[in-house]
């Protein structure tokens, strides 16, 4: 009785992963930027990336100290890397962050400064996949992802000047 229950259980599990695998590679599983995810892709993306944050990302204090020049450095970083996709003050996405999927979040309308700054170090320096986010890792010093996270993390209460400099990167939106 217990070799059948064994063989019922491997050719269930035979059976689902031949099924994922006809799902996948007959082209029923959307792979275009403009269709909505199947539900357990999702799922899955935003449970790995939860768990990989909680697991890895860095804790404590900002290593750099959050004052004019680091935080200007970052906005500096931000206008040339990151305002494509993530926009600029007036929270308008660009045409290529409207193509993309998933849509990335606009930090002049949506900041991330109640994220822990070790959650947004961790994300500029590994990206997230499936999403079009890069890892900064191989092109940016560890000081300037460093800057970066000190402007992403306090984008809520810039200085006079931190806040007119990041009014003044230009928008891309159409």
């Amino acid at each position: 009785m217990f070799k059948g229950i064994l063989t019922g259980v491997a050719l269930t599990v035979a059976a689902g992963l031949a099924g994922a695998y006809l799902f996948v590679s007959l082209g029923l599983m959307p792979a275009n930027a403009d269709a909505r995810s199947p539900r357990l892709e999702r799922w899955a993306a935003h449970k790995s990336l939860k768990a990989a944050l909680a697991r890895r990302a860095p804790r404590g204090d900002e290593p750099l100290a959050v004052n004019d020049d680091n935080v200007l450095a970052g906005l500096r970083l931000y206008a040339a890397n990151c305002a494509v996709c993530h926009g600029a003050a007036d929270g308008k996405p660009s045409n290529i962050a409207r193509g993309l999927y998933q849509h990335p979040p606009q930090f002049g309308r949506y900041n991330v400064s109640d994220d822990p700054a070790g959650e947004t170090y961790w994300k500029i320096v590994h990206g997230i996949r499936l999403t079009g986010m890069p890892a900064y890792r191989e092109t940016l010093a560890d000081t300037q992802i460093w800057q970066l996270t000190a402007f992403l993390a306090h984008m809520d209460k810039l200085s006079p000047k931190a806040d007119t400099a990041w009014k003044s990167i230009p928008s891309q939106a159409p």
